[in-house]
């Protein structure tokens, strides 16, 4: 007797959200990549249309980075000296996207001006193809005194600029409406939150489909299962219709999984903790699937081989 499967019927759907640009469109990038379009939950192929795989970007810096493990230090090696050579190794890794951390001061330890900032943007869209997202250092003043001239410079790239918040959404998405580019709404985690973000953005005039929504997570261990849940409402709300939650997430998991005591820490933990490279990995690798399963559909990464280990993961989760 033939089993019946139960069918949910949503009436929504994700926004899809193209990345970079190609010469044809105005940009030089090799490649544009789209998220989005879901209409049903992640990976319920027998339900909806799930068009466009979750993809993965990796995190480099404009400059050395002094706070990242010595394990990430080991894989890139010298590349991490030049944010040009580290975009290639990147792209060589896997990568489907880069995201260009700028940082608070130079090697010099001088703050980071807005020229040092234009140029790293530049040294990276000349090494590599793929489409590129510009995260500010994380100080709202800073964030637009750098992505102002970032996104000047680069008009007509569709850059992704990170990050609008409650304190310079306005700023930010002002010079990516002037100049072709996308933005990304981060919140704490909270459903009305992030819907109110969102409506303020496209209140200001930028197209829901230029707008990725980040509503931060933690690492495995460490508050997952409450982003998992805030992710799971909003990708809900938006299959059943909510015009400001239909937009794609993107979650750094790089950041929040090399943090942690499991990915820091090779020595002084239990025995049973086993080995720290292998431990590391498998922190943000599952991390990385577990968030992709609750709708992420761009994770943010550090390490290569966690790309590798999540780009099969999801190449499984896709396969009808």
């Amino acid at each position: 007797m033939a089993v019946e499967i139960p069918k949910d019927t949503w009436t929504g759907e994700v926004h899809a959200v193209t990345l970079g640009a190609i010469e044809a469109d105005g940009g030089t990038r090799t490649k544009t990549v789209t998220v989005g379009g879901e209409k049903t939950l992640p990976f319920m192929h027998f339900e909806g249309e799930t068009p466009n795989a979750p993809v993965v970007a990796v995190e480099i810096k404009d400059r050395r980075p002094d706070d990242w493990s010595p394990l990430l230090e080991e894989a890139w090696g010298s590349a991490m000296d030049d944010p040009a050579a580290w975009a290639k190794a990147a792209e060589e890794a896997g990568a489907d996207l880069i995201q260009l951390s700028l940082s608070l001061t130079g090697s010099d330890g001088n703050p980071t001006t807005p020229q040092a900032a234009v140029d790293a943007v530049k040294a990276v869209l000349g090494a590599t193809g793929l489409p590129l997202l510009v995260f500010g250092p994380g100080q709202a003043d800073l964030d637009n005194e750098l992505l102002v001239p970032v996104a000047e410079a680069t008009k007509g790239e569709r850059l992704v600029l990170g990050l609008c918040e409650d304190k310079n959404y306005r700023t930010i998405a002002a010079t990516a409406m002037a100049n072709d580019h996308l933005v990304i709404a981060r919140t704490a985690m909270d459903v009305n939150l992030a819907k109110q973000l969102n409506i303020l953005i496209s209140d200001m005039g930028l197209p829901l489909e230029r707008i990725l929504m980040d509503p931060t997570t933690g690492a495995l261990g460490y508050g997952i299962e409450y982003g998992y849940s805030v992710m799971e409402r909003l990708r809900m709300a938006a299959l059943q219709g909510d015009a400001m939650t239909q937009l794609p997430m993107i979650v750094t998991i790089g950041i929040e999984t090399w943090k942690t005591k499991e990915g820091k820490v090779g020595d002084g933990v239990p025995e049973a903790w086993g080995d720290w490279k292998e431990r590391a990995i498998n922190w943000e690798t599952l991390t990385a699937v577990t968030l992709i399963e609750s709708a992420a559909d761009i994770v943010v990464l550090r390490h290569p081989e966690s790309v590798k280990r999540v780009k099969a993961a999801v190449t499984d989760l896709m396969t009808v």
